[in-house]
């Protein structure tokens, strides 16, 4: 390719444009406290990153030092990765800055392979892999669940790899064995990176008759040495066969509740998404066969019914495409770029002086057109979805994150090394304070995790991992030193809090302490 290929300028000028917009958006999720600049992750990641400086430390992977062994996340090779930044010299304060540049990494790296994808499928058009590489590095879900700290970044990064190798490897006689040991590791890295990795599977096996017995043997032996290996440690270490979050969301919940709320959640995505533009590679690829599509499709139909299986995730109303889906976006959005371009080129003008000038101004109508399409997939919640995409509001949840880090820096000064918290925020709480945890949403919590579920009045009050609750065991028998939060149904706790424990306020903070609690350093509290 020439230095001076306007393609190669224009791809260029996406990644300056992408680092300079990853920077703010990444300082905009830090916060000042108390003379200290904080970087913080999402909150579940910040679980995650207990995990991860828990075994730093030598104490293991586990939540609470000394506590019971309990898997409370799914990212094994994450967790393990997070772990890695806990052996530098560095304040708590900045770790979370450099699990962040390495969403961004990912994510940058990312783009290559979907500029590569995007030539292949579209004829080495360079107007549709750009189309489609600007679409996806500035999806705002896909910026702020990777740059926020969750795994999505890197499995994003696996996806496309191994669509380009097996894209490549059309012509080859050889089973392609590399994708398969890329996915295997993905697994490692999130369990349920197993779906796209049985979507390659069938794809392959369908697609490439001459090949089916490697395909078949290899193929589902990569697979099944993978998932033996993880979960043979799980039992090992943890004593059971599945994570503990499994328990949590697909235990004691219906089956039809779980399948009619994904499908609720993600009509919803697919409707705000205006599903006219959802349709249109659909309606495309139906009209205009491209065999280079089929595996984009099969993954992208894989996640969605994936994503419906498990009743959505827990962040739905925030809108755009949620985690499992969002790792396929950047499929759809070149499958979405390429299909754009070809309707507009099946536009027909009669006149011919109009064939013409329509011929010349083609390339200016798809770019402008692929700049309201951005605008429209990141309309996520009207003006308030585009007030975070242009950071006249501040990314999900950083508010919130902000309001547990003061009470983190609270519980430092007001309780011992031992004390026992019980939060619903599990991640940032917990992480700053250096303190245990009990958490009484039970993703933590093997007993919770196997309860039913508690009644709800609809469906839009069905979310993932937040609707099983025992107020009784969690604060009655297990007794925190500090109540620093409650989940639905605070009314069911009054009786108990009201026997044990005691109001403290600080500032605009609320907590319940035990009463006589040793672990809280009551002197301090008149301060």
């Amino acid at each position: 390719m020439e230095k001076n290929n306007p393609g190669r300028i224009i791809f260029i000028l996406i990644l300056v444009i992408f680092a300079i917009y990853s920077s703010v958006f990444i300082f905009r999720t830090s916060f000042l406290l108390e003379g200290k600049r904080y970087f913080c992750l999402f909150d579940d990641a910040m679980i995650s990153m207990t995990y991860a400086r828990n075994l730093a430390r030598g104490d293991g992977l586990v939540w609470n030092i000394e506590g019971e062994r309990v898997e409370g996340y799914t990212n094994l090779l994450w967790v393990i990765f997070m772990s890695l930044f806990h052996f530098l010299p560095l304040d708590s304060s900045k770790v979370s800055l450099l699990v962040q540049i390495s969403g961004f990494v990912f994510l940058f790296m990312n783009f290559f392979y979907v500029r590569k994808i995007g030539e292949i499928v579209s004829g080495k058009n360079p107007l549709v892999s750009l189309g489609a590489v600007f679409l996806a590095a500035f999806y705002l879900p896909l910026v702020t669940w990777s740059l926020e700290g969750m795994e999505v970044s890197v499995l994003t990064l696996l996806v496309t790899i191994c669509v380009w190798q097996i894209l490549c490897s059309r012509e080859k006689s050889r089973f392609p064995v590399l994708p398969f040991i890329i996915l295997g590791i993905g697994t490692l890295i999130r369990l349920d990176m197993a779906v796209p990795y049985i979507g390659f599977f069938l794809y392959l096996f369908i697609t490439r008759k001459k090949q089916r017995k490697p395909i078949l043997g290899i193929g589902m032996a990569i697979l099944v040495f993978f998932m033996l290996i993880q979960t043979l440690f799980r039992f090992l270490y943890y004593g059971e066969l599945l994570p503990n979050t499994y328990y949590l969301k697909m235990t004691g919940i219906p089956l039809w509740m779980r399948i009619a709320r994904g499908a609720m959640v993600f009509a919803n995505f697919a409707w705000k998404a205006n599903w006219i533009l959802f349709l249109l590679p659909f309606v495309i690829l139906f009209i205009k066969r491209n065999r280079d599509f089929y595996l984009p499709v099969v993954l992208i139909i894989l996640q969605i019914l994936y994503s419906i299986y498990v009743g959505g995730d827990s962040w739905e109303w925030w809108g755009g495409s949620n985690r499992f889906i969002t790792i396929v976006m950047p499929l759809f959005f070149i499958l979405f770029s390429w299909s754009l371009w070809v309707f507009l080129s099946m536009i027909d003008l009669k006149a011919i002086d109009w064939k013409e000038k329509y011929k010349k101004a083609l390339p200016y109508i798809f770019s402008l057109l692929i700049l309201a399409c951005l605008v429209n997939f990141n309309a996520i919640r009207g003006l308030s979805g585009l007030g975070q995409g242009l950071f006249i509001r501040p990314p999900l949840h950083v508010k919130d994150h902000k309001g547990e880090l003061e009470k983190a820096l609270i519980l430092k000064k007001i309780t011992t090394e031992n004390a026992h918290i019980a939060v619903t925020w599990g991640g940032i709480p917990i992480y700053f304070s250096e303190r245990r945890g009990v958490d009484l949403l039970g993703k933590n919590d093997k007993t919770l995790a196997r309860l039913k579920m508690r009644e709800i009045s609809s469906l839009k009050d069905y979310n993932p991992g937040h609707i099983k609750r025992d107020y009784k065991y969690s604060i009655g028998v297990l007794k925190p030193d500090v109540v620093l939060e409650l989940g639905r149904a605070p009314e069911e706790a009054e009786p108990l809090l009201e026997e044990h424990y005691q109001l403290y306020k600080h500032g605009s903070h609320e907590m319940y302490l035990l009463n006589n609690s040793n672990n809280v350093l009551w002197d301090s509290l008149k301060k």
